[in-house]
């Protein structure tokens, strides 16, 4: 009786296919991938500017922002939803009128883009606050400080 022998089993990993999977990878991954670009938020930080206009501070408004997202205008506590109807008759007097958002080292940036939008939105309510300004900390420290 003749056993037949089976074949050989090779010991080697057949590596002949693999350059052809790593091209349709890179291939694939090239076209699936999306390219955005962070826009984040549309407004322009001062520069940093060795002798910064002085502005009195009766003539400006001042919101401070506390560091659990409290406001005070002016040194009084008001709500987000408070500010706009502060801030009509002193833009009306002065359209002008220079609004200082100055947040607490602390504070949430949530509540300084809240501020920021409610301003900016005050257009719609027929309050239109043209100067926004958000110090920067060597400003703060020369003025306040």
């Amino acid at each position: 009786m003749i056993f037949k022998r089976e074949k050989k089993v090779s010991d080697e990993i057949p590596t002949s296919s693999m350059a052809d999977i790593a091209f349709l990878l890179i291939i694939y991954f090239m076209v699936t991938v999306t390219f955005t670009a962070t826009r984040g938020i549309d407004f322009a930080l001062p520069k940093d500017d060795d002798n910064p206009p002085e502005i009195e501070k009766e003539e400006s408004v001042l919101i401070e922002i506390m560091p659990g997202g409290n406001l005070m205008v002016d040194g009084s506590p008001k709500q987000l939803d408070q500010i706009l109807d502060y801030l009509k008759p002193k833009l009306e007097r002065n359209p002008l009128k220079p609004v200082i958002i100055r947040p607490d080292g602390n504070a949430p940036y949530g509540a300084m883009v809240d501020v920021f939008d409610e301003l900016r939105q005050g257009v719609d309510q027929g309050v239109e606050v043209k100067n926004i300004s958000v110090p920067t900390q060597r400003e703060i420290d020369a003025f306040w400080f």
